[in-house]
């Protein structure tokens, strides 16, 4: 039996989708490798592998000044450049920052990245060994989101102010600029006859890069725009469900927690067209390359609801792709691997 120690504070700070990550992955190895696995947390022990999910400053020394600590694995949820539009701090320390980032990955025996461009970056611009870098994407379970009834799904939408016969088109993330939340509030005051939701706050609180403006239409949205606030993971399948349309228009992304969730509800997804998705759900999803593009889709959709069914069956073939089953031997395989080269 491998001993696998998490390392994590990912769910100390809500509405984070480093926190959905990181919760799922540790519920599937407990679930089906529970005789193969055994799976630690926060110990500053010896174990076969540790698992660094987050960056905290601790987990940092140990990974330096740790003798015992078996294989030091790093996950990738972020690059130093996807900070920008995230958070705003004094030039200085955004700089320190990214370089504490890099220098944090540097620390680490072997990377996992959940999108296979994020692979390419870290080769290509920031000068990592492609060899010790392995892509496994995310994954949810269907347990936590899933198609409901039709009347559990109209109760969802009473008990958010929506009317059975409401447009509605969901966003999931924290709210900042690089999620693109200046298109989702525009589009709503472009479309006064769609409703529009958005579900997450501002879990960085004041340093949130336009913290101020943001928080000004949060407090005082549209008619037709809802800001949902944090809302917790166990809620979030409703939200899902009672949505004609999930919309992302983010910048830049790793592999979104929220974009798997919506797929595994059966709800259509539309994003920002970027690279990133291509290599990883390309054709499941309605790409925009921009608003106005997205306002196009909006109009087509809102009058011909039916050609969304299509999309619907998208969502469902990608939610079977990025299946249980499936990502879990990806994670065997790669421990042991990880293990038995050591071992060499």
């Amino acid at each position: 039996m491998l001993t696998i120690n998490m390392m994590s504070q990912a769910e100390s700070v809500a509405g984070q989708g480093v926190g959905s990550a990181y919760r799922e992955l540790v519920n599937l190895l407990t679930k089906y490798y529970p005789d193969q696995l055994d799976i630690r947390y926060n110990e500053f022990q010896p174990a076969d592998i540790t698992h660094f999910h987050t960056i905290n400053f601790p987990y940092y020394l140990a990974a330096l000044n740790w003798r015992r600590r078996g294989v030091k694995v790093g996950y990738v949820h972020f690059l130093p450049h996807t900070l920008d539009g995230s958070i705003k701090l004094a030039s200085p320390v955004q700089w320190g920052f990214k370089h504490y980032l890099l220098n944090f990955y540097r620390a680490m025996d072997h990377l996992v990245v959940v999108n296979p461009v994020f692979k390419d970056e870290l080769v290509k611009r920031y000068g990592f060994d492609a060899d010790k870098i392995t892509y496994i994407p995310n994954f949810v379970a269907k347990s936590s989101f899933y198609k409901m009834s039709e009347p559990h799904r109209l109760a969802a939408r009473q008990e958010n102010g929506l009317a059975a016969d409401d447009f509605v088109i969901l966003g999931v993330g924290q709210i900042q600029k690089r999620k693109g939340i200046d298109d989702f509030i525009q589009l709503a005051l472009d479309h006064p006859d769609i409703k529009f939701v958005w579900a997450g706050g501002f879990s960085f609180g004041k340093i949130t890069d336009g913290y101020e403006t943001y928080k000004a239409v949060y407090d005082n949205p549209p008619a037709n725009l809802t800001f949902a606030g944090i809302v917790d993971r166990d809620k979030m399948n409703a939200l899902y469900n009672m949505a004609d349309i999930f919309l992302l228009p983010s910048y830049n992304e790793l592999f979104p927690m929220a974009i798997l969730e919506s797929f595994s509800a059966q709800t259509p997804v539309m994003l920002r067209d970027l690279d990133l998705y291509h290599a990883i759900i390309e054709d499941d999803y309605i790409p925009a390359v921009d608003r106005e593009d997205m306002d196009k889709w909006l109009i087509e959709f809102k009058e011909n609801p039916k050609r969304l069914e299509v999309y619907v069956d998208k969502a469902i073939a990608a939610s079977n792709f990025y299946s249980e089953d499936r990502i879990a031997g990806l994670w065997l395989d790669f421990y042991q691997g990880l293990v038995a080269d050591k071992e060499k």
